[in-house]
């Protein structure tokens, strides 16, 4: 595969994915979450959407592939740990969220499917 290639194809994932995020975002807003912030951390990786409704704030992985099935089973336990790591740095720029529930929730999406929120996918060892 060329250069050129590969660029292209990491513009279409990178597209897909804010696209992703986006939809996310929309479905999350519907039932009455706002967003607090949108891709915290930086090099790396980072949490996808963090989002507020009452004393709720949730954190939220967003995963879109061509099933479902595989959409769900891509939260592994390596980016687990890396999701927690992110949040509590974000807790530390923000101490005032200490004093809500805390949720890490994720938003699957596949083609021709309907997004599908999970709350509380995994639990967050704050």
């Amino acid at each position: 595969m060329t250069a050129g290639a590969r660029s292209r194809r990491a513009r279409r994932s990178g597209t897909a994915g804010l696209q992703a995020e986006w939809l996310a975002l929309l479905w999350l807003s519907a039932k009455g979450f706002r967003l607090l912030e949108r891709r915290f951390g930086g090099k790396g990786g980072e949490i996808d959407l963090i989002m507020r409704r009452g004393r709720l704030v949730i954190f939220v992985e967003v995963k879109r592939r061509s099933r479902m099935e595989d959409a769900l089973a891509a939260i592994t336990p390596g980016k687990q740990r890396f999701i927690a790591a992110r949040v509590r740095q974000w807790l530390a720029r923000n101490p005032w969220a200490m004093q809500h529930d805390l949720r890490m929730d994720a938003v699957f999406l596949a083609p021709l499917r309907l997004p599908r929120h999970v709350p509380d996918v995994f639990a967050l060892p704050i």
